[in-house]
């Protein structure tokens, strides 16, 4: 198993309050933050977003949720992690009943 892949957070149960994760959509970075709080029940968590500085819902069925880096080696692995993130995304890419409670910004104009 390689290291970003330990990374990978596939259940709002694997993750205590305090956690530092990152939010990956279609191998792009949405979010990065501690977590706050955490309903395991539906699967979702609470996060206060370090870029932003507010807080925010996200729901681990809709994303890809690693574990932050290390800041040190942040930048030599974000190419890994977008790999992790696609392939992650590509496995979980079945339809699914789940609405996301977002929906990705649109790049067509």
């Amino acid at each position: 198993m390689d290291v970003e892949e330990a990374r990978h957070i596939r259940h709002s149960s694997e993750l205590n309050v305090g956690d530092e994760i990152e939010a990956w959509h279609n191998g792009k970075l949405f979010h990065r933050g501690t977590v706050t709080q955490t309903v395991t029940a539906v699967d979702l968590f609470w996060i206060l977003d370090s870029r932003t500085g507010t807080r925010r819902l996200i729901d681990a069925e809709a994303l890809v949720i690693l574990r932050a880096a290390d800041p040190g080696t942040a930048k030599a692995a974000s190419q890994e992690v977008s790999q992790t993130a696609a392939r992650a995304t590509a496995r979980t890419a079945a339809p699914s009943p789940h609405m996301p409670l977002f929906q990705a910004p649109s790049l067509a104009g």
